[in-house]
């Protein structure tokens, strides 16, 4: 019986609840190392050298473009040779052609005349293309899609088609060759109608509700247009008035189809390009490039002041909705 129970006690003793439990060994993983990765540029050298490159295109540029104006510049200092040398720098520094622009010559009538044309010219024409605008844009009546449409495709032919009935017209009221100038203001206005697409597309961007509103309020339609409409439209306005003064100093064609010969209706570009003729530009050549530095300095200066403007104009009449 002693026997039994020994064996008994034995047998419980190895069941597995009492083994011991054996973990297996712990085997290290070997250590792999990453692949070494291809170096790349980063993506602040990448842009530095883009911006790098594009500022040399531009500056390379910008000396290709003003290379002209800056030896227009230096000729117009040039003392001691009217006519064209084969040198850039002048041997002789001085203010000499431009005193004799202003003494000597035409060019303060000429300068005068377009002067006077293009803020004649900014007057009257911004007042009729902002009219004509606000009218298109808020405006709906018979008609409106036809003039619209008929506008566009009359602004498609060239202006010199109409030159010769246009000196008739004006050579029979009287104001061609030394009264060019209001001819030529004339027919500026006259057809300034018809530019009206960029300030129709600036002011179709301000809401109608402003204008529902101060009509509520017992505002007139020129009320609504002169104190809710253009105040907020600053940039067009300005836009219109820098084109319209800007407009006589280019023409060449038709001012100098109107003025002809009479050197007191010309302006600068007609009086100017008298001095390129064979007979004269040996001792107008300086005087030519000082003219053009005169003429450039109140534009150039007009536009910089104004450019803000100019672009915000631009950008926002662009957009039609």
């Amino acid at each position: 019986m002693e026997r039994e129970e020994l064996n008994v006690v034995e047998n419980q003793s190895a069941t597995p609840e009492t083994e011991a439990i054996v973990l297996p060994p712990i085997v290290e993983a070997p250590i792999v190392e990453p692949a070494p990765k291809k170096k790349h540029m980063g993506l602040s050298a990448k842009s530095k050298l883009a911006n790098t490159f594009i500022y040399i295109v531009l500056v390379l540029m910008t000396i290709v473009w003003l290379f002209p104006f800056v030896c227009i510049i230096i000729e117009s200092f040039r003392v001691e040779s009217t006519a064209q040398v084969g040198y850039l720098f002048p041997k002789e520094w001085g203010f000499d052609n431009y005193i004799t622009l202003f003494r000597d010559t035409d060019f303060p009538t000429w300068l005068l005349n377009t002067f006077v044309m293009g803020l004649a010219t900014a007057v009257f024409q911004t007042i009729i293309v902002l009219c004509m605008s606000y009218t298109l844009s808020r405006m709906r009546f018979k008609g409106r899609k036809f003039l619209m449409n008929f506008m566009l495709i009359l602004g498609m032919f060239p202006g010199f088609l109409t030159m010769i009935l246009l000196y008739k017209v004006l050579a029979d009221l009287g104001i061609t060759e030394e009264r060019a100038p209001i001819g030529l203001v004339l027919v500026y206005v006259a057809s300034s109608g018809m530019g009206y697409y960029i300030s129709k597309g600036f002011f179709d961007t301000i809401p109608t509700s402003l204008d529902e509103a101060a009509r509520v309020d017992g505002a007139t339609r020129f009320q609504v247009f002169y104190k809710v409409i253009l105040p907020l439209s600053k940039p067009i306005v300005i836009y219109t008035v820098l084109m319209a003064f800007m407009a006589p100093f280019g023409d060449f064609v038709l001012a100098r189809f109107i003025a002809r010969a009479a050197d007191p209706g010309q302006n600068v570009a007609v009086g100017m390009w008298s001095w390129l003729e064979k007979t004269m530009i040996n001792s107008h050549y300086t005087l030519f490039c000082t003219g053009g530095v005169v003429v450039a300095i109140p534009v150039t200066v007009l536009f910089l002041c104004l450019q803000k403007y100019y672009v915000e104009g631009v950008t926002g009449g662009a957009v039609k909705g």
